[in-house]
């Protein structure tokens, strides 16, 4: 650390340069989680934490505003803020950040635009550039450098490719701009194929063949995670390289659309690819565990051990700072996450999933639960970066 840490935008005067918003607290929103650790487990969980890389496949580490109504206002300042000090206290020594993405509505109502993607992407790095503590991550040497030096490095991604339109050479700017991953479609269709909410299944389209192939040789990292089952078995067919799906969970144990069945469990696994576990609030229950929290997403967990081997198994938590549910019924309509579906599982909703609330305490408290649940520590340091570095050794290699 470096000292006090930096304020988002601190280069800039609030309320002259931007306008202020009341935003969420990076510590103490909510009451801690309570694991249940006695003291032994307590100090080998944080030694694990201490002492291996640290990845989340999926997060969105920065600060919503207090109300959430204010939301869409606040986007449309272009500069999501982010939670430096949460960072530096997380643990974590990279975070897979997909920006703003279905909310990022800069200058018009919907998302998904070039300009505010690009917007968005060079905005969070004109931040970064004026502090030293968090990192942008390009490369296998930028994330080996943040746990050398204690400093947490950024990946930038996207959910959706759906902002390169028709244009496959868009891949090679965002990629240039600083984009490291990049999923296929979100809930909706795209030029590439099919999200998960469509009633036709048109898998992966003639273009997103073209785009996998260049996502190839770029080192794009593919996410499959908001596909469509037949565009994620597709993608995984197509990509010469590992595939991750980033946050996610299994349907055998949740039975939504939003969840994935084991054939596109089974087909990420066989392409060397990492299977992140969700907590989006609402998402990854359990017939065991109804109630949404951490024990409902290590049922999702443990099953994906079973079924494809713990060496492609991490968390994609998909947590933030402020009320995610209070966020998706501000954008429900464009985020449609398929938490339930006619004739699903029902469930009784929470005002939060406790133990994995946002990105300061999600992966102590995952660390713990591995610990408490039996997991040996190598076991434990490949799910907590181990896999997904394998991956990304692989995905990032030159030709």
């Amino acid at each position: 650390m470096t000292g006090e840490p930096y304020r988002s935008y601190g280069y800039l005067t609030p309320g002259e340069d931007l306008p202020e918003f009341e935003l969420a607290p990076e510590f103490g929103r909510l009451p801690p989680y309570d694991g249940g650790l006695d003291a032994a487990e307590r100090s080998r969980a944080a030694r694990l934490l201490r002492d291996n890389i640290v990845i989340s496949l999926h997060d969105h580490p920065v600060r919503f505003p207090a109300d959430m109504r204010q939301t869409p206002e606040y986007n449309r300042t272009g500069r999501q803020h982010t939670a430096f000090a949460g960072l530096l206290a997380s643990g974590m020594t990279v975070v897979f950040d997909n920006m703003m993405d279905g909310t990022a509505c800069v200058t018009g109502n919907a998302p998904w635009r070039w300009l505010d993607v690009i917007t968005d992407l060079g905005m969070r790095q004109a931040d970064i550039a004026h502090q030293g503590d968090v990192i942008v991550v390009r490369n296998m040497a930028d994330i080996e450098h943040a746990h050398r030096t204690g400093k947490v490095g950024l990946l930038f991604g996207l959910e959706a490719a759906t902002p390169i339109e028709n244009e496959i050479d868009r891949l090679d700017v965002l990629y240039g701009l600083g984009l490291r991953q990049i999923g296929i479609a979100y809930s909706e269709a795209n030029a590439l194929g099919s999200g998960l909410n469509e009633s036709v299944d048109g898998g992966l389209t003639g273009f997103g063949r073209r785009a996998v192939a260049r996502m190839n040789q770029l080192g794009l990292a593919i996410d499959i995670s908001h596909s469509s089952d037949r565009t994620g078995l597709d993608v995984c067919a197509a990509s010469e390289r590992p595939v991750f799906m980033t946050h996610a969970g299994a349907r055998a144990v949740w039975d939504t659309p939003r969840m994935k069945p084991d054939d596109v469990l089974r087909a990420v696994a066989e392409t060397g690819g990492v299977i992140g576990m969700s907590a989006a609030p609402h998402t990854t229950l359990s017939e065991a565990h109804p109630r949404h929290d951490i024990l409902s997403v290590m049922d999702h967990f443990k099953y994906c051990v079973d079924l494809v081997g713990i060496e492609h198994v991490a968390f994609g938590p998909d947590t933030l700072y402020g009320d995610h549910v209070g966020l998706h019924t501000v954008f429900g309509h464009l985020l449609k996450v398929g938490a339930a579906a006619p004739g699903g599982p029902s469930f009784e909703k929470v005002e939060y999933v406790d133990g994995l609330e946002n990105p300061t305490e999600n992966f102590g408290n995952i660390c713990g639960r591995l610990v408490r649940d039996g997991f040996s520590n190598d076991e434990i340091a490949a799910v907590l970066g181990g896999n997904i570095l394998r991956a990304l050794d692989r995905i990032w290699a030159l030709p």
